[in-house]
């Protein structure tokens, strides 16, 4: 299936690896130029010198740069050879932030949570979404978790800032932009074979006194599909929710997490 969107321009965050760098290759696939950001500029400059030679017909630009900042974000936006703020798609992910008791965690702990998980992703959202509109196409996918719709006790912070974005994407995404084709959609991944899912399973293991190797094995028997995803699949998903075939699902919570999820609806 051609999805429709060659040549357009894309910003994908936290593409150095994991869930990050399967939406970053999924879109090059499909002929989006890319530009990708992570705070470790090596690896992040790995990672884009291998989808280059993957994708040798788009462009790939990289930014190194903590992209929760004011100054990060204007790194952003003004790389040498990009759009600017005419970002085509916005993919916006994060690294979340850790696992704990709520009881040990301070006022700074939650703003650093909600900095990265919830502000910066609106952030991201307010300087692209009104030239995209104008353009008559936008995409916009948020990166978030499973966890907004199954909370896990361990990740409170996480469970927090992440909601907190869901509930402004809700109306959002049913504004005005609906009808100037912009899409907003949030994709909620369960467990992944992530740096992420390692710490938190880590985290899990300590708690509960029992080794990293036997934790992770119940996770994968609690997934009907008996395993963990990974990041082309994750990616995948997230290509087609930016791709024109998808223009008519906006505002949505998308799980994709081999089933896990216990619920209805």
């Amino acid at each position: 299936m051609d999805l429709g969107i060659k040549g357009k321009w894309a910003l994908v965050g936290g593409s150095s690896k994991g869930l990050g760098l399967g939406c970053a290759q999924a879109l090059a696939a499909e002929g989006v130029n890319v530009v990708m950001v992570a705070r470790g500029a090596e690896a992040l400059e790995a990672a884009a010198q291998a989808l280059r030679g993957a994708c040798p017909a788009v462009k790939v630009l990289t930014v190194a740069t903590d992209i929760t900042t004011p100054a990060g974000r204007e790194a952003v936006f003004s790389v040498a050879g990009g759009p600017g703020t005419a970002f085509d798609i916005v993919v916006t992910n994060a690294g979340g932030p850790p696992p704990g008791d709520f009881r040990q965690w301070d006022r700074d702990a939650w703003i650093a949570a909600l900095d990265a998980n919830m502000l910066t992703p609106i952030e991201l959202i307010k300087a692209t979404v009104d030239g995209m509109a104008a353009r008559g196409f936008g995409r916009v996918v948020n990166v978030t978790s499973g966890a907004v719709k199954a909370p896990l006790q361990v990740l409170g912070l996480s469970n927090g800032a992440r909601t907190g974005l869901t509930g402004f994407v809700a109306g959002l995404a049913r504004s005005e932009i609906a009808a100037q084709g912009v899409t907003v959609n949030n994709l909620l991944p369960g467990a992944f074979e992530t740096d992420r899912l390692r710490t938190t399973l880590g985290g899990l293991a300590s708690k509960q006194g029992k080794t990293y190797e036997d934790v992770a094995a119940g996770r994968r028997q609690g997934v009907p599909a008996k395993r963990f995803g990974n990041s082309a699949e994750f990616g995948a998903v997230c290509a087609f929710l930016c791709s024109v075939q998808a223009g008519y699902i906006t505002g949505q919570n998308i799980l994709a997490d081999g089933g896990a999820y216990p619920g209805t609806f």
